[in-house]
């Protein structure tokens, strides 16, 4: 995720920390020593970064429990919002997915239990209005705002653990992309319904958490129709075959013109036996001219891309494409036969869809 840096290892999977939540940590801080002093700022941040040790917690929950079902989590990210783990995919099975999406609101509730039973913390939701934050006070606090997050976690708001669980709930009575479809649509509803009463009530944070609930739902409902569909088609059916190619050794000026000439977004680099070397991108080369370095090679800027056969399922295509600019396909050989970008499989999935 860009605009984020690592900052360790835990379990296999990267710990990573957005610089929004810096920012909000140091706002939160700033803004309890204005009103009650620097000792207020001091635990009001000790609270923050406890809070949010409690949010990272029920990340590697989710984290833990998909690895029992052979999936790795490559990193989990801390934002503003809360938590983010990246899993290399959901489950499929629906016991699987529930299991999984029950796992984190499952650790809050025993960062609760242990916190009740440890320190006879209160749960009460007046520990979060009007009281400071204090060695005194901090455990109760931190207690029932665990309970709040396990509580919230689970509406039904797809794609959070509640609309998870919805989602495989009805995909036990039928498939997973209607079961995704409905599941996505009651998120959003639930995510409209949040956004207003945050508007009515002044909290931007919850204005903040129904956006992104909003638009997440829209665009894994639409991931899952586009693998869905994937399943059915392989490399060579979306691959591009009418390109230009450069060489290593053209410069840059020679590429900036071929781009001038025709439509592509990404040159396909070949050396003199036709095999791949790698992939000149847009954004490469015009880096390359705003520095006025029309005379570099192309193989100096170029850059290498993951490699299919024509046999290769769409989805093990979309798998390796990630966030590269294109998947090539090659022979055995390595000759190039064609190339596939995200944008073309896009429309490869309107058509699949319309036919169907």
């Amino acid at each position: 995720m860009t605009w984020s840096f690592p900052i360790g290892r835990l379990f296999g999977s990267q710990l990573r920390v957005h610089v929004t939540f810096l920012l909000l940590l140091a706002f939160i801080g700033a803004s309890a020593w204005a009103e009650r002093g620097p000792e207020a700022a001091l635990w009001t941040t000790i609270f923050i970064l406890l809070l949010f040790t409690c949010v990272v917690a029920h990340e590697f929950g989710h984290a833990l429990m998909a690895r029992r079902f052979g999936i790795r989590t490559p990193d989990v990210t801390l934002l503003p919002i809360g938590g983010l783990a990246r899993l290399e995919k959901m489950p499929e099975k629906p016991g699987q997915e529930i299991l999984v999406a029950l796992a984190g609101p499952a650790v809050n509730v025993v960062i609760w239990a242990v916190l009740t039973l440890l320190f006879g913390a209160p749960t009460e939701p007046d520990q979060l209005t009007g009281l400071a934050v204090a060695p005194s006070t901090l455990p109760a606090q931190l207690a029932t705002l665990n309970l709040i997050l396990a509580i919230f976690n689970m509406i039904p708001a797809f794609p959070m653990d509640g609309g998870r669980v919805l989602r495989a709930v009805v995909a036990l009575f039928t498939d997973r992309v209607t079961a995704t479809r409905i599941a996505a649509g009651a998120g959003q509803v639930v995510a409209f319904l949040m956004a207003l009463t945050g508007l009515m009530s002044g909290n931007l944070m919850l204005v903040l958490i129904a956006g992104f609930i909003f638009i997440a739902a829209g665009g894994e409902s639409a991931d899952v129709a586009m693998r869905d569909v994937a399943r059915k088609l392989m490399a060579r059916d979306a691959m591009i075959t009418e390109y230009e190619a450069l060489r290593p050794e053209d410069a840059i000026g020679l590429a900036a013109t071929t781009l001038i000439r025709t439509t592509q977004h990404e040159f396909p680099v070949l050396d003199a036996g036709g095999h791949l070397a790698g992939f000149l991108t847009r954004e490469a080369l015009f880096h390359a001219m705003a520095e006025d370095r029309s005379d570099t090679r192309v193989g100096d800027v170029m850059q290498s891309v993951p490699a299919v056969t024509l046999r290769d399922g769409l989805e093990t295509v979309l798998e390796r494409l990630g966030t590269n600019p294109a998947v090539a396909v090659l022979d055995r050989e390595r000759h190039l036969l064609g190339y596939i970008t995200r944008e073309n499989v896009g429309e490869l999935m309107v058509i699949a869809n319309t036919r169907r």
